[in-house]
């Protein structure tokens, strides 16, 4: 009995502390490029043929056959995919082997765009019925920001007539008092990248807004109150910084703030890092958690905009992310047997979905996958294994570092 606890106890040791041989870089980012591949596949296998609505189920939390969110699940699942896509799709064909499989997937991703925004197609989509669609065209604008070369610049000028046409439409739809005015803020610092035109209210009043929404060392509140969940990571981070990044670009102003948000940004990454267990488990907190992994937005895409803080190696979080996607996709149930996402944060869980998510909404776990538009010789993927900072203190490893709230 003593030999066997002693045998357990090493076992856990061993597997926790990373005594065992790890994987390469290029290995990580092979096993990368697997799920995210797999997780798109049903999208745009069926939507680059105009049978998204046909295929795609659309599940949530009530069971019903046909739920309201039928008439918004699939610019969620377009839009969503598209922001994790992109940076990877953005490095573009080449002769290797991943540069090929980009090349079948930026094919595949501009056949969709093209039919979902086609008003002839079978999968057009509703961008008027409900708010909603003003959050994922949001999503989807983020995406064009992210390929403007290999994405926009690869569209028909039909196609680019009938983004600017539906992102018209969205441009009605009012946000609420909430992260919901970045997605305001996006469409129209997205039409400036696009047009050289934009209104810049919208964009103006959710700087504002989130000036004041700060509450310290990195974490907006969602509106006046602070929540705790993921939505820093989800949107307020990601979104803040590519609009800020925009108007910098076009001279509109705000530098003191966009400097400041780039300094609240790394140090919510470095938060992020330090939230990863040994195993790749990190708390289960607030809402929305059914996205998975996309809780990492933030870490990914501060590596991929070397927005990472000094105490933060590359390594070490291409390493506890791939970590994270493991620890989700070691359990079963996270697709249908026809490939889809379901409901849930560990395998099929439907009882943890709002009622404002649906099959479509959990593609926003793609992007966790920014990272990838890091070049194969960057850094991220051409060094060897590194422990993060929670495998670091939990083995006893002395070189960890304490951690300090930042000011403002």
């Amino acid at each position: 009995m003593k030999k066997n606890i002693f045998t357990c106890t090493l076992f856990l040791l061993i597997s926790l502390c990373g005594y065992s041989q790890n994987p390469s870089g290029l290995e990580d980012r092979t096993y990368w490029i697997t799920v995210l591949t797999k997780i798109a596949d049903p999208v745009l296998e069926n939507m680059s043929k105009g049978e998204l609505k046909k295929n795609m189920p659309v599940e949530t939390i009530s069971g019903a056959l046909n739920p309201p969110n039928t008439r918004t699940t699939h610019l969620e699942a377009l839009g969503r995919l598209l922001v994790g896509m992109a940076p990877w799709l953005e490095l573009g064909p080449d002769e290797t082997e991943e540069g090929r499989l980009r090349s079948k997937y930026i094919r595949l991703m501009l056949l969709s765009i093209d039919n979902g925004f086609n008003p002839e197609s079978p999968d057009y989509l509703n961008f008027v019925v409900t708010r909603q669609p003003l959050v994922d065209a949001a999503f989807f604008c983020q995406g064009i920001l992210r390929a403007p070369k290999q994405i926009w610049g690869n569209f028909s000028d039909k196609t680019r007539q009938n983004v600017l046409n539906a992102l018209q439409q969205i441009r009605k739809i009012k946000p609420i008092e909430s992260n919901w005015l970045l997605f305001s803020a996006m469409v129209e610092a997205t039409l400036l990248e696009l047009t050289g035109e934009c209104n810049m209210e919208p964009v103006n009043y959710a700087i504002m807004r989130f000036k004041d929404w700060y509450k310290g060392d990195g974490w907006y509140g969602d509106g006046v109150d602070l929540h705790m969940d993921y939505y820093n990571s989800y949107v307020i981070h990601p979104m803040l910084l590519d609009v800020l990044e925009v108007m910098q670009k076009y001279a509109k102003g705000e530098d003191e703030f966009y400097q400041l948000e780039k300094k609240r940004f790394s140090r919510y990454a470095e938060q992020q890092e330090r939230m990863i267990s040994p195993d790749g488990a990190y708390p289960v907190i607030g809402r929305s958690i059914a996205y998975r992994f996309g809780t990492f937005h933030v870490l990914s895409q501060a590596a991929l905009k070397d927005l990472l803080p000094v105490s933060v190696t590359k390594a070490q979080v291409r390493c506890a992310l791939t970590a994270v996607i493991k620890k989700h996709m070691s359990v079963k149930g996270n697709f249908d047997a026809d490939g889809w996402l379901t409901l849930g944060f560990a395998g099929h869980q439907p009882q943890i979905a709002e009622r404002y998510i649906s099959t479509g909404s959990l593609y926003l776990c793609t992007a966790a996958f920014a990272a990838l538009g890091l070049s194969t010789i960057d850094e991220f993927w051409n060094t060897s294994y590194a422990e993060w900072t929670g495998k670091k203190i939990w083995c006893g490893n002395p070189d960890v570092k304490l951690d300090k709230a930042i000011k403002p």
